[in-house]
């Protein structure tokens, strides 16, 4: 079974890495949308596979104090930082205290998205 809790959060950034004149190397910003996507089975007696308050308990401070209405380019292991490269950093941030996580999903547009399973 697979639950999913969604976490949102507004951001500036650029991507250093690209060659002059690409849109995305200008600073501009996007509403992210994040999904934590857990698998596991069913607790018998609770009938779920965990709390999504667990989940909200681990990511949700991470949103709010170091990603949400910040300049990502500034964040420790975010120099450049891509969607791809959002949801790595995410699943080593997180990988540890929800040990049935499975995926995460950063979206920065309605038609982008990137889409990590970890390691």
């Amino acid at each position: 079974m697979d639950i999913i809790k969604a976490f949102t959060f507004e951001s500036a950034h650029l991507l250093p890495n690209l060659p002059e004149g690409h849109k995305c190397k200008r600073l501009h910003g996007h509403s992210f949308r994040v999904e934590i996507r857990v698998r596991g089975e069913l607790d018998p007696k609770l009938n779920w596979v965990m709390d999504f308050d667990e989940i909200s308990q681990v990511v949700k401070p991470i949103i709010e104090n170091e990603l949400d209405h910040r300049y990502l380019n500034d964040v420790k292991g975010l120099e450049n930082p891509t969607s791809e490269g959002i949801a790595v950093w995410l699943w080593k941030r997180i990988r540890k205290q929800l040990p049935l996580l499975h995926e995460i999903v950063v979206q920065e547009t309605c038609t982008a998205r990137a889409v990590y399973k970890g390691k």
